[in-house]
């Protein structure tokens, strides 16, 4: 055991003496043409093992067994799972923290709600005929002035409206008017969020008139922070309160959340500059029905082992490390974590790395597409996320391994992060979508089923996983991490400015049932 404990203390010596060679001694750029920094991070990438990664995955599973069976937010295997990996970061050495974060238990409507248009007539509508309560709407009771947002009247018989989908459409309104808002385009969420900015103090949606959406839509906004009043109409009623360009109406929903509170895990090292932050990050929680081994303990594992191994080598820039909550329930820990910052503190992270779902068992080496080089879905990352993906195909290339593009959904942690304009790249190796046979050609595996045949369901459990994604892309978290742990400078340098909206809104993972 001595023995053991001697050869584990050389290698951590010469692991620290190696890595901690360009603290030492930096070439000049023409003295040589060797990526220094690229050098490093490939030494660093073998000592992360698949095997020692999936220790953490074994125990994130006696987790679950010993807590009803899964590790959600909120619950004791959640709490559990924070606490195992939290042990761990201390005793590296980290300096660890957690911030608080809120998300909805149970919504219920305890009255009817009410819409009467008071001037320039009196009118009142009929609940669910004329409109019904978006579900998740805040509670409140608002007379006040309604003002359209960006309408197409009378609807287009084909093109779907995109009303208040852009803050640009909200130029001109004033502030304390309820705002009326067409379907169309863009997800609820996003106009309400809007809507706020602009100081709605309600929000009145209605369909967009083409046939089959024209009568009031019962949805579930899921955001429930609007603290506003928030009611669905048919199309007819949307023209009537849009007739007039003074109209008045009351607004009134009775209704009451209850709140949920759960916990992120951060963790920074002790070395490099404060200002220059390296963030790498993965959600900690899974779904009720499972213990979310692949989804997401193998992210979480993964980074943790990063984390342990790096805990005593001096690096250039700051590490930080996250093992976020609520994700599952909408991206809620990141979403809550990067608000809470302030633009200043922003502006310090110059990279950020998301990890969600790294050994699926059907997978693909997915990397997110930072400069939307295939010009399809959604568009580039912030500038420095182009980087970032090249820096992760660098190390797939270097080995002859394969890997694709992926879009930046809005899926996954990394939204709140790209919404502040801060570049982020990392691996997803794909959840409920369906392996192509070009993609089974190229990675193996089976076409026609999907990437996570047990994407939130209960046998998302320990045997769930392909070792080798596991091995072969903690491998590339390791990489990257240690990677930018030294050389931010291919990354652009942001100014405080660029950060000084705050983060919207990120979809949530969950079926949104009508969510446009």
């Amino acid at each position: 055991m001595r023995l053991n404990l001697r050869r584990s203390m050389v290698r951590t010596a010469a692991l620290v003496t190696a890595i901690a060679l360009p603290l030492a001694f930096t070439p000049p750029a023409s003295a040589s043409s060797i990526d220094v920094s690229d050098v490093l991070a490939n030494v660093f990438a073998t000592q992360i093992k698949g095997s020692n990664v999936k220790k953490h995955l074994d125990r994130f599973q006696e987790i679950a067994n010993a807590n009803g069976g899964n590790r959600a937010a909120g619950t004791p295997g959640h709490e559990a799972s924070l606490a195992y990996v939290q042990d761990k970061l201390r005793k590296a050495g980290y300096k660890t923290s957690t911030t608080n974060v809120e998300f909805p238990l149970g919504w219920e409507e305890l009255s009817p709600s009410v819409l009467q248009q008071t001037a320039p007539e009196a009118k009142t509508y009929a609940n669910p005929a004329d409109y019904v309560t978006v579900v998740s709407s805040g509670a409140g009771d608002v007379t006040a002035q309604v003002q359209g947002v960006d309408l197409i009247l009378p609807p287009p018989p084909v093109s779907s409206s995109t009303s208040g989908c852009e803050t640009a459409d909200f130029a001109g309104f004033v502030p304390g008017r309820i705002a009326l808002l067409q379907r169309g385009t863009c997800p609820f969420v996003d106009k309400a969020t809007n809507a706020k900015a602009a100081g709605a103090s309600g929000v009145i949606f209605f369909n967009e008139g083409q046939p089959g959406r024209t009568d009031p839509l019962l949805f579930d906004i899921v955001e429930w922070r609007f603290g506003f009043p928030i009611v669905m109409a048919s199309t007819a009623v949307g023209q009537d309160l849009a007739d007039s360009p003074n109209t008045t109406v009351r607004l009134k929903v009775d209704a009451k959340t209850t709140i949920g509170q759960s916990k992120n895990l951060i963790a920074e090292s002790r070395w490099g500059r404060s200002d220059s932050v390296v963030m790498a990050g993965a959600h900690l929680d899974g779904v009720h029905e499972g213990a979310g081994i692949n989804d997401n303990a193998s992210g979480s594992g993964a980074i943790l082992e990063t984390a342990l191994k790096l805990a005593k080598v001096p690096t250039k820039n700051r590490l930080r490390f996250a093992w976020w909550t609520a994700e599952e329930l909408g991206l809620l820990g990141s979403d809550q974590y990067v608000a809470g910052l302030s633009a200043a503190e922003r502006n310090k992270i110059r990279v950020y790395l998301n990890f969600d779902m790294i050994a699926s068992s059907n997978d693909v080496s997915f990397i997110y597409d930072g400069d939307d080089s295939d010009a399809e879905g959604a568009g580039p990352g912030p500038v420095g996320s182009a980087q970032i993906e090249k820096r992760f195909e660098r190390f797939y290339s270097q080995r002859r391994l394969p890997s694709k593009g992926t879009d930046f959904t809005g899926r996954s942690d990394y939204g709140a992060f790209i919404a502040n304009g801060i570049p982020a790249g990392g691996l997803f190796t794909g959840a409920e979508g369906v392996k192509t046979a070009e993609e089974a050609a190229v990675f193996g595996g089976t076409a026609g089923i999907a990437y996570d045949p047990c994407y939130h369901a209960a046998c998302d459990d320990i045997n769930n996983i392909s070792t080798a994604a596991l091995d072969r892309n903690s491998k590339a978290v390791g990489y990257a991490t240690a990677y930018y742990a030294y050389d931010l400078s291919s990354i652009p340098a942001r100014t405080t400015a660029a950060l000084s909206k705050v983060a919207a809104a990120p979809a949530s993972r969950a079926p949104e049932g009508a969510a446009f």
